[in-house]
């Protein structure tokens, strides 16, 4: 099941479990079971979270600024410490990286173990401590390409598995987002999705309308997935946390619930590449 969460906008739907596509084996829960033996002896945390964040040149200066406070405050925060408190290890491991085009990535934290107020702490310094960068292009595709085998380098080992992806375009770059999308469903790793909407959809940025639609529809999946769209630049810091919050806590939004009809996408999934097509011939 996936649910939408928008902030600035009151809109949530969730997708019928039927929404998340079918593999052939070995399906989804056998690859969670392999991943597991495979770590036997590593230890147990609650999930292991990939914070995926975008840096592409869309993104201005001061939204980038407060992307990072908004990731270091909410990990700090009394009610993401709660939270981690609420699972059955109480724990969670965690990394970062940024992303534009589809060979640029960066790892900002590796691996780090989050346990209680004093690694959060120093999460949370990390994050802050690092030079805010932007790079070209925006890859989806290549940030989950990145991070699957990230998994594989984690010496902990979660109940659950989280991609992050946070950006404020579409995929333009490098290989379609639904195949990789589908790549991590098969691996039993669930995608959830921080689409950033603050400003007007602009030909220079090549921004979309709708993007939160695009992320529901050709970026997210897998059990409990959920997107909480930014529409309103006052509720980024807000957004991030609640976003955190529920990962951590293995939830999903506690509101009114609409269930979607299995339907084709409502923005093409490939709406990037079309404009960077129609506008460079490349």
């Amino acid at each position: 099941m996936r649910w939408f969460v928008s902030i600035g906008v009151a809109f949530i739907a969730g997708a019928m479990a039927s929404d998340v596509p079918s593999f052939a084996t070995p399906g989804p829960k056998l690859q969670v079971e392999q991943h597991l033996a495979e770590k036997d002896g590593a230890a147990p945390v609650d999930v292991e979270l990939i914070l995926a964040v975008d840096v592409s040149y869309s993104m201005d200066m001061d939204e980038l600024a407060i992307q990072r406070e908004g990731y270091a405050q909410a990990i700090v925060s009394k009610e993401f410490l709660q939270a981690l408190k609420s699972g059955p290890n109480g724990k969670i491991a965690v990394t970062y990286f940024e992303w534009a085009a589809s060979s640029d990535q960066k790892i900002i934290i590796p691996w780090r173990l989050i346990d209680g107020p004093e690694t959060a702490d120093a999460v949370a310094n990390e994050i802050m401590k690092t030079p805010i960068r932007r790079a070209s292009r925006t890859s989806i595709s290549g940030a989950i390409y990145f991070a699957m085998p990230l998994f594989n380098e984690d010496p902990y080992h979660g109940l659950r598995r989280v991609i992050d992806i946070s950006g404020d375009g579409p995929n333009n770059n490098g290989a379609p987002v639904t195949g990789a999308r589908d790549e991590a469903l098969s691996k039993g790793i669930v995608i959830n999705g921080l689409p950033i909407m603050v400003k007007e959809p602009s030909y220079s940025t090549m921004d979309i309308d709708n993007l939160d639609w695009y992320y529901e529809d050709c970026v997210i999946g897998g059990p409990g997935s959920f997107v909480i769209s930014i529409k309103d630049r006052e509720k980024f810091k807000e957004a991030i946390r609640t976003k955190l919050l529920l990962e951590v806590a293995g939830r999903v939004p506690e509101r009114r619930v609409v269930h979607v009809a299995e339907r084709e996408p409502r923005v093409s999934c490939m709406i990037g590449e079309k404009i960077w097509q129609d506008r460079w011939g490349r």
